[in-house]
């Protein structure tokens, strides 16, 4: 059995190798979708400091997740200040805006939460065993964690994060790098392919029929459809409920998919 030391080792090494190839990519963005967008990127003022890993944006505040800190702009990216105060883990690897709340998972702190919009957070993480928290969804009043290493998984909270509960049952892997929801199913994307709970969580059935990969690192919700990104293999998509799966790469040139952003019908890689 491994050790703790060496669990620990092999999921630094995933994270390096996860965060220097989205880096490598940080503006490589494909469309899957119909409406052409008649547009270009435009390098905004920082924030500097660290590896960008999530953004999310609340109302006219964007917030930039960092391995150095959270990061704010209120002038759509002009510029950036710093938002980690009562943030004792600073390298954040995701974000969750749920109505007033902002939620942020880290490496190595568990989960934090700010009630007034980033000028302050708390720690959030009673409960989960496992502090590298590298995904956040939420569905209502239930809140998941995703989670890697020892005592990972899957955690859910239904108060807020003020606790959280471990729900496992029926996940093989518990590499948890994505979580998305359909409607009332959510979906994980693990290094053991997808899973699927309808019931909150309750239990979780492997949904892997036409995958070619099981090293899922992405996972998104558009309309009826689902998509999944893989470590080489590019997307695949998923039209009922995660039953059956097939690529969609046509144009796609780099098939190391890191992450997902939705607009209307517009998904992008």
């Amino acid at each position: 059995m491994k050790t703790y030391a060496a669990n620990r080792k092999g999921i630094l090494q995933r994270s390096v190798r996860y965060l220097s190839t989205a880096a490598a990519a940080v503006m490589v963005m494909f469309s899957l979708f119909t409406t052409p967008l008649q547009a270009q990127w435009i390098q905004t003022n920082g924030p500097t400091g660290g590896r960008i890993t999530c953004v999310a944006a609340s109302g006219t505040n964007i917030f930039a997740g960092t391995w150095v800190g959270m990061y704010v702009s209120t002038n759509n990216g002009t510029s950036w200040t710093s938002a980690n105060s009562g943030l004792t883990n600073t390298n954040v690897r995701s974000l969750l805006i749920s109505g007033t709340n902002i939620f942020a998972g880290t490496h190595g702190g568990g989960v934090y939460l700010s009630t007034n919009n980033g000028t302050s957070w708390s720690s959030a993480t009673s409960g989960i065993t496992s502090p590298f928290v590298y995904s956040l969804a939420v569905s209502g009043t239930y809140l998941f964690a995703g989670t890697l290493g020892n005592g990972g998984g899957v955690f859910l909270s239904t108060n807020n994060g003020t606790s959280w509960a471990l729900v496992n049952n029926g996940l093989t892997n518990i590499s948890i790098y994505g979580l998305t929801f359909l409607g009332t199913d959510i979906f994980a994307a693990t290094l053991g392919g997808v899973f699927r709970s309808t019931n909150y969580g309750s239990s979780w059935t492997q949904v892997n029929t036409g995958l070619i990969t099981n090293s899922i690192y992405s996972i998104a919700a558009v309309g009826t459809n689902l998509f999944a990104g893989t470590h080489g293999d590019g997307v695949y998509r998923s039209t009922n409920n995660g039953g059956n799966w097939s690529a969609v790469n046509s144009g796609l040139t780099n098939r190391f998919v890191y992450g997902f952003a939705v607009m209307g019908t517009n998904l992008f890689a």
